[in-house]
C-alpha cells in the first residue's frame, strides 16, 4: 500500500505532497491499466491504432527522405515523448476513475483541460528529443565520420565493425542518462497538469520529488515502460496498439499513488 508522508520545511511547497510506495505497486499499476483498457477497449485501442498508422507515415516519410537512419534514434527517443503522447490516455482513466462516460473526443482533447502548461511540458520533452538526436549523431560522427550514414552502412557499422560495440555502450549509456532525467521530470508531470493548473515548474518539481522517494521502485517501472514499448516497436508498431494504451493507463494509476493534489 502507498503510505503518506508529510511535507517538510519550506521547500515543499515548491511541490505536492508525495508518497512512499512499495515495490509490488507497478504490478498493480498494470493490473488497473488492463482494467482500464478492457473497460474503455474502443477509445484506448483506437487511439493506440491511430499511434500506430502515425509511426507508419513517419517512418515512410523518412524512407522517401532517404533519412532513414532517423528511424533508430527517434525508435530510441520514443520514451522523452511517451509522457506528452499518452495525455489521452490518462483522461480514459480519469473519466473511469470517476465514474463518467467515455468517448474519443474526450480522449484526443484532453490537451485542453490545461493547453499552455501541457505545451509548455511537451516542448521542454521534444527539446530533450531533439538534444538526443544531435548526441547520436555526434557519437556517430565520433566513431564512424562526419557523413550521415545510409540505413545499409548503418547496420553494417554496428554490428559488423570492430568500433560497433563500443558505439552501441557509447550511446546507450549517453541516452540512458537523457532518459533518466526525462524519466524525473515528467513521471507525474503530465498526469498533474492534467488534472490542475499546477504550473510546469511545480509539476517538475513534484515529478522529481515523487521519483527520488522512490527510486529503487520506479527504476524497476521505468525498466518496464522500456520493456512494453520495445516489445511494440519491434512487431513493426503493430504491437504499441495495445502496450501504448496499457502504459498510459497504468502511469495514470501510477500518478495517483505517488502524488497527493489535496491542498493543505
Amino acid at each position: 500500500m502507498a503510505t503518506m508522508e508529510q511535507p517538510a520545511g519550506n521547500g515543499a511547497a515548491l511541490s505536492f505532497p508525495v508518497r512512499k510506495i512499495t515495490v509490488d505497486q507497478p504490478w498493480i499499476w498494470l493490473s488497473k491499466g488492463w482494467r482500464d483498457l478492457c473497460r474503455a477497449w474502443p477509445v484506448s485501442l483506437f487511439y493506440g491504432a491511430g499511434f500506430v498508422i502515425v509511426s507508419f507515415l513517419l517512418t515512410l516519410g523518412l524512407w522517401i527522405a532517404d533519412v532513414f537512419y532517423l528511424v533508430l534514434p527517434l525508435a530510441a527517443g520514443f520514451m522523452f515523448l511517451g509522457p506528452v503522447v499518452c495525455i489521452g490516455l490518462y483522461e480514459v482513466s480519469r473519466r473511469l476513475e470517476q465514474g463518467r462516460p467515455v468517448t474519443l473526443r474526450d480522449a484526443i482533447m484532453a490537451w485542453r483541460a490545461n493547453a499552455g502548461s501541457i505545451a509548455v511540458m511537451g516542448l521542454v520533452l521534444m527539446l530533450f528529443l531533439l538534444a538526443w538526436i544531435r548526441i547520436a549523431f555526434l557519437i556517430f560522427a565520433l566513431f564512424f565520420g562526419g557523413r550521415p550514414p545510409s540505413w545499409e552502412f548503418l547496420i553494417t557499422a554496428l554490428f559488423f565493425t570492430t568500433d560497433g560495440i563500443p558505439f552501441l555502450i557509447v550511446g546507450t549509456l549517453t541516452g540512458g542518462a537523457l532518459a533518466v532525467v526525462v524519466f524525473a521530470i515528467s513521471a507525474v508531470a503530465l498526469p498533474l497538469l492534467l488534472e490542475r493548473d499546477a504550473g510546469v515548474l511545480r509539476a517538475i518539481v513534484t515529478s522529481v520529488a515523487a521519483v527520488t522517494k522512490n527510486w529503487r521502485v520506479l527504476i524497476g517501472w521505468g525498466a518496464l515502460i522500456v520493456l512494453f514499448t520495445a516489445a511494440g516497436l519491434v512487431t513493426f508498431y503493430v504491437g504499441l496498439a495495445v502496450t501504448l494504451p496499457l502504459i498510459g493507463h497504468a502511469s495514470w494509476h501510477a500518478y495517483r499513488d505517488l502524488v497527493s493534489t489535496e491542498e493543505r
